[in-house]
């Protein structure tokens, strides 16, 4: 389990990046999944859930997750609609005792806290997520809740750099939406590139004045932490696992 060291100063709210261990599944989803999308056993993947809303100090039914889509989509997750199936790749609430979470095996999972109102939110900031702009749709919407307020973030444990390798198709998507795009990029050979997702989800916060935090650490190549998708399909495994991380307002 990894923390925001930002974030642990905050009394009034609970998160957590959840690693793989401490889990109850088997095989390539060991030990921690909790991806209901993956093909493993539906009772474990349950009883895992079960254990992270009891390290969040949850019932079992106040851990809410989204039907990620990788979309631009925000939900507010308010008492009429948070026992309701939620579409959308980020949530943002008020609401205490609801512990809001995302599943990731790449991707960023990204927690917000606006401190001065007591609003937190977890995204899922893929790279297609984020070129759509889920995080300017994040933050717009806790504004308009409260416009006063005082934004916190942490980016966590997601795919470095160095692992996520990219064709040229992928790179003239992001060059023919801005030129500056450039910055994220580095030549790996003549046909591929290295993609630093974490740098563009930093640099989208950084624009609404929001104040980063960072869980350092590389999905891709630390395998007994963290399931990926792309080492998965590396080793042409049939499926893959999903981390959790989460966040409530006490």
């Amino acid at each position: 389990m990894f923390y925001s060291k930002k974030l642990k100063k905050f009394k009034k709210i609970n998160h957590c990046f959840f690693s793989r261990k401490n889990g109850f599944s088997k095989g390539i989803y060991k030990s921690l999944n909790c991806g209901r999308g993956s093909m493993d056993n539906k009772i474990k993947i349950r009883k895992n859930l079960d254990f992270v809303a009891k390290k969040m100090n949850v019932k079992k039914n106040k851990l809410i997750l989204m039907h990620q889509t990788h979309s631009n989509k925000v939900v507010e997750i308010k008492k009429n609609n948070y026992k309701r199936k939620i579409i959308a790749d980020a949530m943002i609430t008020k609401m205490r005792g609801i512990v809001l979470g995302v599943v990731t095996a790449d991707c960023v999972p990204l927690i917000i806290y606006d401190f001065k109102n007591e609003i937190v939110s977890c995204v899922h900031a893929g790279w297609k997520g984020t070129y759509l702009g889920i995080i300017k749709n994040t933050i717009t919407r806790i504004k308009k809740l409260n416009s006063n307020n005082k934004i916190y973030a942490c980016i966590g444990p997601c795919i470095a750099k160095k692992s996520y390798e990219v064709d040229l198709k992928f790179y003239k998507k992001f060059i023919s939406k801005s030129n500056k795009n450039k910055k994220y990029f580095s030549k790996k050979s003549n046909d591929k590139k290295l993609f630093d997702l974490r740098k563009l989800v930093t640099d989208e916060l950084l624009k609404f004045k929001v104040k980063v935090d960072q869980v350092d650490k590389d999905t891709f190549a630390q395998t007994s932490n963290f399931f990926s998708y792309r080492r998965s399909n590396k080793l042409r495994q049939k499926d893959y696992g999903r981390c959790i991380s989460a966040v409530c307002v006490r």
